[in-house]
């Protein structure tokens, strides 16, 4: 992981690219996060950061987290974030890390807690599919129905679909592409959606995808053996 931050959901709104097309985008309040703890390999068997965001009251805070930021010497923070960033060892306890360090074009992964659905059932929760509605179907339309087996093995296997609380899970959305930074509000905005409500906290970092860079378009092959390269004098094409 190169870089990453910490940053808040802000909604959703809709740009034009230079060519007047219609782009999707979310905007993000990212930063400034302060680093509030340093790990190293000799000390800790691993490098890292702990960033903190969003500054808040120091009595809302437990005794464990007014210690623990105390001892850094920086402001109380609300949320706190271990990354292990490559070049960890450049960033020291009390450095401040803004939006500007993506930029423009960039790819990134963003994780955030998806919305609350409440207790959902088969059909909304996992696109199960309802019984007939004729022939006496009764009142067992959106149920999930038999799913268990005879005697043997006499219950049912962890993991089958069912109803029950749909949300509030932890989920990554990769490879959004970075539409604009702007450091003066600490805003990033990025195409597409990403999880959670307004107001969310999210984890920005570099994606894991192995972007491609697009190669100019195939020409005419001067090999003569290649079907590109063989022009029939009897097509209309080639007597011009």
């Amino acid at each position: 992981m190169q870089k990453a931050i910490i940053g808040k959901k802000v909604g959703m709104t809709q740009i034009f690219d230079e060519l007047g097309r219609v782009i999707p985008v979310t905007l993000i309040e990212a930063g400034p996060c302060t680093v509030t703890q340093k790990k190293t390999e000799e000390k800790d068997g691993y490098a890292s950061v702990q960033l903190g965001f969003e500054d808040v009251k120091e009595r809302k805070l437990s005794k464990p987290e007014q210690g623990h930021l105390k001892k850094a010497g920086v402001a109380f923070k609300k949320h706190l974030k271990e990354f292990r960033l490559e070049k960890s060892d450049e960033l020291n306890v009390g450095d401040e890390i803004k939006a500007d360090v993506f930029a423009q074009g960039d790819h990134i992964d963003v994780t955030g807690i998806s919305k609350g659905h409440g207790y959902q059932g088969v059909i909304k929760r996992w696109g199960a599919q309802r019984t007939p509605t004729s022939h006496g179907g009764g009142p067992v339309h959106r149920h999930a129905g038999s799913m268990g087996s005879c005697s043997d093995p006499s219950r049912i296997f962890k993991g089958k679909i069912g109803a029950g609380q749909m949300g509030v899970e932890q989920t990554t959305v990769q490879n959004l592409i970075v539409v604009k930074v702007d450091p003066e509000l600490n805003m990033i905005v990025v195409r597409g959606a990403i999880p959670g409500p307004k107001g969310g906290i999210v984890y920005l970092k570099n994606t894991v995808k192995t972007i491609h860079v697009a190669k100019g378009a195939a020409g005419v092959s001067v090999n003569p053996q290649k079907a590109s390269a063989r022009i029939n004098p009897q097509k209309a094409s080639a007597r011009g």
